[in-house]
């Protein structure tokens, strides 16, 4: 099985390619696992991680859940959900370190998936009998659980790799705990997911799953390199967000479908929206705190000569992303949950979405 990792004339510091490297391989072996063959690999860690430690402070501050008032019950759910995951593990030495990696998240992809799962289910419980009342099974909430780990790995490298100190309004996860416990946790947390896949016993879902870890990584990798040359236009920008964010809204979305019991044209509409509205959540973000990092869209705002209108140009760009996510929702059965998703669409509505 062939890997492909960084361009060898690109230089990155050491530990970028190996988280890089790592997620890709993750992503790979989950989907190995799908064809039947007996998963027996066991990553045995000798990896000495050179990282310059002198980080400059980040701002970032901690915000209430602007979702908390619309969707607590669905919240408390999918909190209840992964808490009962989480707790499977409490004689371990990561239980401590998971609990304080999953804490503070708003859960919009999970709950995603949940609204999604809803959405289709709906038309197909009304098909069945009178009722358009939905029950969410167990399924859903593993697979949303599934779902918020897979963010909370990412989070935990990601914050490493872009020099964060602190996410949530507290201490980055490497700050308080250190490279090694970090890298150990993230990869504790992969196993958590493998372990999730199975009890799903639905290979469709664990090869959504294996997917979103791929593009995640390629869009990670895809930002360092284009940050590096300080050679990036619009484009490029898109296809990273598109990789690095979107991929796992899209498979939020297309998962709650499946397991919804979707048809082939919902369960397409639906990663769509979920597709669009990653996008326009990460262009929203960019925009929010665009004067406070050095990031990828803040060397778009630099390369442009006029920087206010371009500024603009990207306001209208999230407004349509957002617009083009709510009308993929026409093609889904009117429904609760389906208001619910395109509510989600209007970010504006919310004080931020920042650190999810």
């Amino acid at each position: 099985m062939a890997f492909r990792v960084a361009d060898p004339g690109f230089k990155s510091r050491p530990e970028q390619n190996f988280i890089y490297t790592y997620r890709v391989f993750f992503g790979a072996v989950l989907n190995y696992s799908l064809v039947g063959k007996a998963l027996t690999l066991i990553c045995a860690h000798s990896f000495k991680i050179i990282i310059n430690k002198n980080r400059s402070v980040n701002t970032r501050n901690q915000e209430a859940n602007p979702l908390i008032e619309q969707f607590s019950g669905y919240l408390s759910k999918i909190d209840e959900a992964l808490e009962r995951e989480l707790d499977r593990y409490c004689w371990s030495e990561f239980y401590a370190p998971l609990r304080y990696a999953c804490d503070g998240g708003k859960r919009i992809r999970p709950l995603i998936l949940v609204l999604a799962y809803e959405s289709v289910k709906v038309e197909k419980t009304a098909a069945e009998s009178s009722s358009t009342s939905t029950k969410v099974g167990e399924d859903t909430f593993i697979a949303a659980s599934a779902i918020e780990l897979l963010h909370t790995e990412s989070v935990i490298h990601d914050d490493i790799i872009d020099e964060e100190n602190l996410r949530r309004g507290k201490p980055a996860f490497h700050v308080k705990y250190g490279y090694n416990n970090s890298i150990l946790t993230a990869d504790f947390v992969l196993g958590i997911i493998l372990n999730l896949s199975c009890k799903l016993n639905n290979p469709r879902v664990s090869g959504e799953l294996s997917n979103a870890a791929i593009k995640m990584s390629e869009g990670e990798i895809m930002e360092i390199k284009l940050a590096k040359e300080c050679n990036v236009n619009e484009y490029d920008y898109i296809k990273v967000i598109e990789h690095k964010t979107a991929s796992l809204f899209e498979t939020s979305a297309k998962v709650g479908a499946i397991l919804g019991g979707g048809k082939d044209d919902e369960i397409h509409a639906m990663a769509a929206f979920g597709n669009l509205l990653g996008v326009a959540y990460q262009v929203h973000d960019d925009l929010v705190d665009w004067n406070n990092e050095d990031r990828l869209f803040n060397l778009l705002v630099k390369k442009n000569d006029q920087s206010k209108e371009f500024v603009e140009r990207m306001e209208n760009l999230y407004l349509t992303y957002s617009l083009k996510a709510k009308n993929e929702l026409r093609k889904i059965y009117d429904s609760t949950s389906k208001k619910h998703l395109q509510h989600l669409t209007d970010l504006a509505s919310f004080s931020s979405f920042k650190n999810m």
